[in-house]
């Protein structure tokens, strides 16, 4: 019998999971969003129709399942994406997890540090919305989301860390993680399997913030997955250009690894509280920032240097699959 993996419409089959984007945002918001509401209010319609709309946009590409890592702190709201789930019949699977601790909401659980009880209520949250469902909607997450700053694993951070490979352990669930800037990937696989975690369910994000191909060797060592999940972004947060995503992305696939790797944006369809504009010369940098630019920008250049729809399918389809089932 084929292993499930929890969607917000209910369990799925993860080998029918079909084409998958493995880490794009329907809604995010840094901590802090909910002061602004006077300015910024949540207007649930509005953002349905936006995300309705990117939901099409995917689809139109043969996107079947997208995973929304969005941290609880950073305004998880899996009844919306239940809702967008309805309206469109994509397959979306949501997460337990909170932010790293410089963009995060750190204050709740460092308070219970002091108190001395924070990683066992970290583990029991995520088990909680693992196998029961989240905050009495019914909806269960699907995988663990993890985040770590910019050349440290902190110890606020580490906490997660620790009860997340407990609670896979125990669950089986998939672990996804924020790398900042392309940092510290090694050293989220080596703790996490320090710890007793799978390798086979984790996926290492945003390793394209790195371009140097033996970095991402090292991470593969471990037995994880990486993502390069971040096309679009360029300039701001550290992030290099698409072109030496795609160079650095090459690399890696001709020597083989087509079957470790998996892509997305990283995409905020709808960013919560007061929106803004980018500034120039950002705005014109983050043009291609959007559900589409794999599939119109990227997977075109990846085509021209040899790379064929076997490899693409492995990346896209086979390896979510193997994934979830492991």
């Amino acid at each position: 019998m084929a292993k499930t993996v929890e969607t917000v419409l209910g369990p799925v089959p993860a080998d029918q999971l079909g084409k998958t984007l493995i880490h794009e945002h329907f809604l995010f918001g840094y901590p802090g969003f909910q002061g602004d509401v006077t300015r910024g209010p949540f207007r649930e319609d509005e953002a349905l129709r936006v995300a309705i709309e990117a939901a099409e946009k995917m689809k139109r590409h043969g996107v079947q399942t997208v995973v929304d890592p969005t941290p609880n702190d950073c305004g998880r709201n899996p009844a919306f994406l239940r809702r967008v789930a309805e309206e469109t019949g994509l397959n979306i699977i949501c997460a337990t997890g909170y932010y790293y601790e410089g963009e995060g909401a750190p204050p709740y659980f460092k308070f219970r540090q002091l108190l001395g009880t924070a990683e066992d209520d970290i583990y029991d949250m995520f088990m909680a919305e693992l196998t029961e469902g989240i905050a009495g909607t019914g909806i269960k997450a699907g995988v663990i989301k993890l985040a770590s700053s910019k050349g440290r694993i902190t110890e606020y951070e580490k906490l997660f860390f620790r009860a997340a490979a407990r609670a896979q352990k125990e669950t089986g669930a998939v672990i996804i993680t924020h790398t900042q800037e392309g940092t510290m990937g090694p050293e989220q696989a080596a703790y996490l399997l320090e710890h007793g975690a799978d390798p086979k369910k984790i996926v290492i994000g945003h390793m394209c913030g790195n371009t140097d191909p033996d970095y991402h060797r090292k991470t593969l060592a471990y037995g994880v997955y990486i993502a390069f999940d971040r096309f679009g972004i360029q300039g701001m947060v550290g992030a290099p250009t698409d072109e030496e995503r795609v160079q650095t992305l090459l690399a890696l696939l001709r020597d083989g690894y087509a079957d470790r790797i998996m892509l997305s944006h990283d995409t905020v369809n709808l960013w919560l509280g007061r929106p803004f504009t980018l500034p120039e010369p950002f705005a014109e940098m983050m043009k291609n920032w959007h559900v589409e630019h794999l599939f119109v920008n990227i997977l075109p250049a990846l085509k021209n240097e040899g790379i064929g729809d076997k490899e693409l399918e492995q990346i896209f389809i086979r390896n979510p699959a193997a994934l979830f089932s492991a």
